[in-house]
This record gives C-alpha cells, sequence and structure tokens, in this order.
C-alpha cells in the first residue's frame, strides 16, 4: 500500500490532495546536482568540479588581462569542455549541474567549442585560417 502524502494545512480525516499545492515548499535539484563527496568532507572538497572549472577560468582571465588574449581563450574554451566532461562522467557533480544533464553538457559543449575556435582564427596571425570569413568580414565592414 501507498504512503498518502499529508499536506501539514491539512485538517484530520479528510483525504489528500492530488492537486498540486498553492504554495511551492522546495525546489527539486538536477540531476547530478548532489555532492561530489561525502558529506564530512570540507566544502571544497564536495565542489571540486565547479572549483576547478571556475579555476581555470580564473587563469583564462587572468591571462587575458595580462595581455595574453589567445591563451586565456583557449584556457578558458578548454574549461568549458571540461565542464561538458566532467558533466557527462561523474554521476553527481555538485554546483556544476544547473539545468538537465544533457542541457548542461551541449551549453558547456557549443559555448566551449565556440570560444575556442574564436581564439584560434583572431588576428593577427591567426592559428587557423577559415576561408569564407574573411570573405564574410569584408562584406559586413563595407
Amino acid at each position: 500500500m501507498l504512503a498518502e502524502r499529508k499536506d501539514p494545512g491539512e485538517q484530520q480525516g479528510q483525504q489528500a490532495s492530488r492537486r498540486f499545492p498553492q504554495v511551492t515548499r522546495d525546489t527539486a535539484r538536477p540531476e547530478g546536482g548532489g555532492r561530489a563527496a561525502p558529506g564530512d568532507a570540507p566544502a571544497p572538497a564536495r565542489q571540486w568540479p565547479m572549483l576547478s572549472v571556475l579555476g581555470a577560468t580564473a587563469v583564462g582571465l587572468l591571462l587575458t588581462a595580462l595581455d595574453q588574449f589567445r591563451a586565456g581563450c583557449l584556457i578558458i574554451g578548454v574549461a568549458l569542455i571540461a565542464a561538458a566532461v566532467l558533466r557527462r562522467v561523474l554521476p553527481s557533480v555538485g554546483m556544476l549541474a544547473v539545468r538537465s544533464r544533457f542541457t548542461d553538457m551541449v551549453t558547456y559543449g557549443v559555448l566551449g567549442t565556440a570560444i575556442v575556435l574564436l581564439a584560434l582564427v583572431v588576428e593577427p596571425e591567426p592559428l587557423l585560417e577559415v576561408p569564407f570569413l574573411e570573405d564574410a568580414v569584408r562584406f559586413t565592414v563595407r
């Protein structure tokens, strides 16, 4: 027999309502949003996936501020791609889980790939030549 959910405001003797409550008391975590380490571990250890991605992003921003634009953007893009990989591989990633697993992986992966590609084609001396990109820039600037 299934246990009935009781609403705290419900009087005794009334049947439990199957409707959603008027006031939401809690929100559900995204799948994989649990701790990445046991609860008795210190806070940084419980959130190591998020802290590693944030640390790499901070290093990339610091390099960008120190006039190493391409290297900084590459590190930021690789950090986002690593976030997508961590989200796929690990069962619990803590605060790195924002939405569903699929949405997080696609968002992190697409943004990371876009940042890496833009860092590779940035002037001067691009590391990646895209033939139609020069024509598109000429067309839009003129």
